[in-house]
């Protein structure tokens, strides 16, 4: 990746969480920071003006989040088209939908985008399905294609996402109704027992495999919930039993110098919770792991 230049897109928006503090999780690292000694080695690594809703932000949180998003597939889409590579730091999850949006928007409309999505959690609810209604647990079935119009119709409207096309690795935590998505429309879903069982290298490279079988290229989703708590106290919705961050760097350095991995994007970064500033850490033993310093 040290041929192409990357930008970082701090993304303050918590709109789509039950507890906002997500929003301010860029600003942190960006401010202690943590991804400054990325930038030698011709990375061009450089932080873009964090995105953030000017007041008033709207009440209804759907429309808080398609403004959001929409303004992150715009800038997605320009640094694209540059030949930059975007690296998304969110913010809740939710603003999945901006980045993807705006990777898609950038392909012609017979090039497939991949996706790999590393989760404790499905995030394929709709408005009607979801027990809590939260969007941060609706973006991914977003991307395929299903929930609320305005969230779906972000440019390019409806699907940016072929169920064939998608991966998730590391469930452990999800609903009946979401499952039951996922499961017709035929997304392969490694849950964290199979992880277990076969090991992160060899799922992480099978999932890559899939995701840039028959596709333009493939990017990569990280909910940092995805770590296991002692190893990333810092997020939004802790869930035990998860991935060390040894390992997931270690299997993010499969797509190291791939030119075919069009952006990254690690989200739900709380500060507040994020003792010691581990998570942080973790932060940037991931970035380091697809960067060539």
């Amino acid at each position: 990746m040290a041929l192409r230049r990357i930008r970082v897109i701090g993304v303050a928006s918590g709109y789509g969480a039950g507890i906002p503090d997500c929003q301010d999780g860029s600003e942190v690292l960006r401010a202690l920071h943590v991804l400054d000694d990325l930038a030698g080695a011709g990375s061009g690594l450089a932080w873009d003006e964090a995105l953030h809703l000017a007041p008033p932000v709207p009440a209804d949180p759907v429309e808080a989040v398609r403004q959001i998003a929409s303004a992150l597939a715009g800038r997605v889409a320009e640094l694209r088209a540059v030949g930059d590579f975007p690296l998304v730091i969110g913010g809740d999850h939710s603003c999945a939908i901006g980045t993807w949006s705006g990777i898609r928007r950038g392909l012609d409309s017979g090039q497939r985008l991949g996706l790999v999505w590393v989760d404790a959690h499905m995030d394929s609810h709709t408005l009607e399905s979801s027990p809590s209604h939260n969007i941060h647990g609706m973006p991914l079935a977003c991307l395929l294609g299903h929930g609320d119009p305005r969230l779906t119709g972000i440019a390019p409207a409806g699907a940016k996402l072929l169920p064939a096309d998608v991966c998730l690795i590391g469930v452990r935590s999800f609903e009946v109704a979401e499952a039951a998505l996922l499961r017709e429309l035929g997304v392969r879903v490694y849950f964290m027992d199979e992880v277990r069982q076969r090991g992160l290298p060899a799922v992480f490279a099978e999932a890559l495999r899939r995701v840039a079988q028959d596709t333009f290229g493939y990017g990569i989703s990280i909910d940092l919930d995805a770590l296991d708590p002692a190893e990333g106290p810092g997020v939004g919705t802790p869930v035990g039993g998860g991935l060390a961050r040894a390992e997931l760097a270690a299997a993010l350095a499969l797509a190291d110098g791939d030119e075919r991995l069009l952006a990254l994007e690690i989200v739900e970064y709380n500060p507040y919770r994020d003792e010691g500033f581990v998570t942080a850490g973790a932060i940037h033993d991931l970035c380091r792991s697809l960067i060539e310093i």
